[in-house]
């Protein structure tokens, strides 16, 4: 397995041991806990000046940040997305200035992608004759297509519910998928089944937080962030929330970041979940550690509909270590925030409009000063979920 030098090995966030890439491609073999990467920051070779001579290269130019070098990586030159300027919404919320990460200009349209080049070089290295997963729809697709470029099979386990477009688009990049009656803890009862089948035992599991790796690509929307405001720390991050990857991927980040003296500082990273599934706000509300799993989960934003968040503690970690705040957000909110980006010509899709609204939750309450500079994470292009923000506008009578 061809991994970056300053790559020490992963450490499972439970029972702190550490393993060889090599030898644990899932979970850990320990405790079956969660593992993130462990790098030697001293060994990174990575300077402002040499980002600023890589800066068209997408996620490979963080190489030295990440577990797998530039030559290695499964990549269809994702990243590298664009940070849009909001002034309108900004002077709306009352802050010094709004961005949106658009992550919508993906290859396949998701921030997915990040996470799924470093999870399909991984599960190429290790042998995998197909990787499958969970999903809600859009994290399908991106699978689908990361594969096909690695020479691999994918299958995608997604509700009836997910998206034509996300369903149609894993079939076209050559994915099989199974469409399980339901909703997505009904799809992941399907791939956890089809996981134990010993006639899979050659699938490796891209599943969130089952590989280390899907929130190892998360980190580099934030490097690309500050990168972009020129290294000045953005006071506030507001990422909408399934599983957590985001928003766990960003705290890795400011944590690297500042290990290899890039930055001094870190943004409050806040997650934004719809409020009719939300338990990530909920635990963060109860001052628990750990989600509890949503009963009734029933929001129009179907990206979002994780009842049982694979990284909840971690998302709660995040937003905690660094000062942010849980908040949910109503679908009519998070909808017409949405359709008010779209009139600054910023295409953003239902679920980047629960950031938005989360964002004026967060303004309102007086967690976002006069001065801050606001980003606003859109995981999802606009297109992939028009159907859910015109209907919105002819409720309206638009």
């Amino acid at each position: 397995m061809d991994t970056t030098t300053s790559l020490d090995g992963l450490v499972c966030v439970d029972c702190a041991a550490t393993h060889d890439p090599a030898a644990a491609p899932r979970r850990c073999p320990d405790c079956g806990g969660v593992l993130r990467a462990s790098y030697d920051a001293a060994a990174a070779d990575v300077t402002r000046e040499s980002l600023a001579a890589a800066r068209f290269d997408g996620l490979a130019r963080f190489s030295d940040l990440l577990p797998f070098p530039a030559d290695a990586l499964v990549t269809l030159d994702e990243g590298t997305t664009p940070l849009i300027p909001a002034p309108e919404f900004a002077e709306e919320l009352g802050v010094g200035a709004v961005y949106v990460k658009d992550e919508g200009a993906n290859p396949t349209g998701t921030t997915a992608d990040r996470g799924t080049a470093l999870a399909a070089t991984a599960a190429r290295d290790h042998g995998a004759e197909k990787v499958a997963l969970p999903t809600t729809g859009d994290a399908g697709q991106s699978a689908a297509a990361y594969a096909a470029r690695a020479g691999l099979e994918s299958e995608a386990f997604v509700p009836t519910r997910s998206t034509f477009v996300a369903k149609a688009m894993t079939n076209v990049h050559g994915g099989d998928m199974s469409v399980v009656e339901g909703r997505y803890p009904d799809a992941v009862d399907a791939f956890e089944s089809a996981m134990a089948d010993d006639d899979n035992a050659d699938w490796h599991s891209l599943a969130p937080f089952d590989t280390p790796y899907r929130h190892e690509g998360a980190k580099t929307l934030l490097f690309e962030v500050v990168e972009q405001l020129d290294w000045e720390v953005p006071d506030a991050v507001v990422h909408p929330t399934g599983h957590g990857l985001g928003v766990v991927g960003s705290h890795l980040a400011a944590e690297q970041l500042q290990e290899v003296g890039l930055v001094d500082d870190a943004p409050a990273l806040h997650v934004a979940q719809p409020e009719d599934c939300a338990p990530v706000v909920a635990a963060d509300d109860e001052g628990a550690d750990e989600t509890a799993e949503w009963e009734r989960p029933d929001t129009l934003i179907g990206a979002l509909e994780v009842p049982d968040p694979a990284g909840g503690a971690l998302a709660l970690d995040a937003v905690r270590d660094t000062g942010g705040w849980a908040v949910g957000a109503s679908d009519d909110d998070a909808l017409e925030a949405a359709v008010q980006l779209n009139a600054e010509g910023i295409e953003a899709s239902a679920t980047g409009g629960v950031g938005a609204a989360a964002a004026r939750e967060l303004a309102d309450g007086g967690h976002l000063g006069s001065d801050d500079t606001v980003v606003l994470v859109n995981p999802v292009a606009g297109a992939k979920e028009n159907d859910v923000l015109r209907s919105h506008l002819m409720r309206k009578g638009v």
